[in-house]
């Protein structure tokens, strides 16, 4: 484990044992690390979906000259993460969603954004209005990664559907709004340009784990 990610951890260690497993297990089930060494340095970063805050500690604590804002819907997990981060002065965390906590947001205040496995808790008819509030949210050549699984139907794929099916509807210990669907690179690829985003990078980062993580690295193209 790299000393960054343990440093990250360590912010963890007074939460109740059942959420810092769930920290945990995110350290050891996701590649946080690939993410965020992909953010530029410096600037103001959304980290939407932030959850118990995990990548948003690992991006504040990468740069101090990085502010991180992160926001989550789940009002358990905001408050879990603000436990552990409060003493990351270049962090704040907000209960909403992206609509919600940036509507008064100036167009193109955020240099960069990164949403990491989120977008398949929503209903793919929400996908592209999503999409272009993120573009909006940054700065015309701003960076977005986007993680998400991958929906090559291998049984990588199917077993990530069962995982989050027992995360979201029995265990209740992840917020969904009638999503729950994973999609090809190919229909990923598309839906970022049909949003205003130049699609750099398409990154396979599922070798080493049990789920088909790719990894989508974009620009903010101008409108």
């Amino acid at each position: 484990m790299s000393a960054l990610l343990e440093q990250a951890l360590s912010l963890y260690a007074s939460l109740p044992a059942a959420e810092r497993f769930h920290v945990h297990a995110r350290a050891l089930s996701a590649p946080l690390l690939a993410v965020a060494s992909r953010i530029p340095g410096g600037g103001t970063v959304a980290d939407i979906g932030c959850g118990h805050g995990l990548l948003s500690a690992l991006l504040a604590l990468a740069d101090p000259r990085r502010i991180v804002r992160g926001v989550d819907p789940d009002p358990r997990k905001v408050a879990w993460a603000r436990q552990a981060l409060v003493g990351l002065p270049n962090v704040t965390l907000a209960e909403g969603t992206v609509e919600e906590t940036f509507a008064s947001e100036t167009a193109g205040d955020f240099d960069a954004a990164v949403v990491c496995d989120v977008l398949y808790l929503l209903p793919e008819s929400k996908w592209p209005d999503f999409l272009r509030t993120v573009h909006g949210l940054l700065k015309p050549g701003g960076r977005f990664l986007l993680k998400e699984v991958e929906g090559d139907g291998s049984w990588k794929h199917r077993k990530a559907l069962l995982q989050e099916w027992v995360m979201v509807s029995l265990l209740g210990r992840t917020k969904a709004s009638g999503g729950m669907a994973l999609k090809p690179r190919a229909e990923m690829t598309r839906l970022l340009k049909d949003a205003g985003f130049g699609v750099l990078e398409v990154v396979d980062l599922g070798r080493g784990y049990t789920t088909p993580h790719v990894l989508y690295v974009a620009e903010a193209w101008l409108p």
